[in-house]
């Protein structure tokens, strides 16, 4: 072999080498950040036909109904905890510290993004409400089949305030 074959086989082998451990290197980093979509029966019974549940840790996101009467706030800092449910009938229990969208209220559809704590607890560090009554992702969709979506009620002083 001549030595100019040499340095292009030379060269082509450092670009296979480089490309395949940049390749590796990005799989590694996709998964240890990939958010995986969850609703609280899939996270408490496992996802999928191997009942695959998140490791304690894991960064997930889970999508369900507030349950009404479940939302308690700490007085003293911007902490909220409130409890989610689907079609399954498992609940599961999101804390979250900060400011929550306005369209939050119990009865909504929301989607929570942050860290699994235990079997039944997630820490939120994002909490989405969906924008209106007729939209909404096909996975939140499937998983509240059944769930009857509670519609605000206003008071009359509520209605009277609001065209002021």
């Amino acid at each position: 072999m001549n030595p100019r074959r040499k340095k292009r086989m030379a060269l082509l082998l450092a670009v296979v080498v480089g490309l395949s451990v940049m390749t590796g290197l990005v799989l590694y980093a996709l998964q240890q950040n990939i958010d995986l979509f969850y609703t609280p029966t899939e996270l408490v019974q496992g996802k999928g036909e191997t009942k695959l549940k998140p490791e304690v840790g894991q960064r997930l996101r889970i999508g369900g109904m507030v349950v009404p009467g479940s939302v308690s706030r700490d007085q003293q800092s911007l902490k909220v905890s409130f409890d989610l449910v689907d079609a399954g009938g498992e609940v599961i229990t999101v804390i979250f510290d900060g400011i929550l969208p306005d369209l939050f209220r119990e009865g909504q559809g929301i989607v929570a993004q942050g860290h699994l704590d235990d079997a039944r607890t997630i820490t939120a560090f994002e909490v989405l409400a969906k924008h209106d009554e007729e939209y909404m992702p096909p996975e939140v969709a499937e998983a509240l089949k059944g769930i009857e979506h509670v519609k605000p009620e206003y008071s009359q002083e509520q209605l009277k305030g609001s065209r002021s």
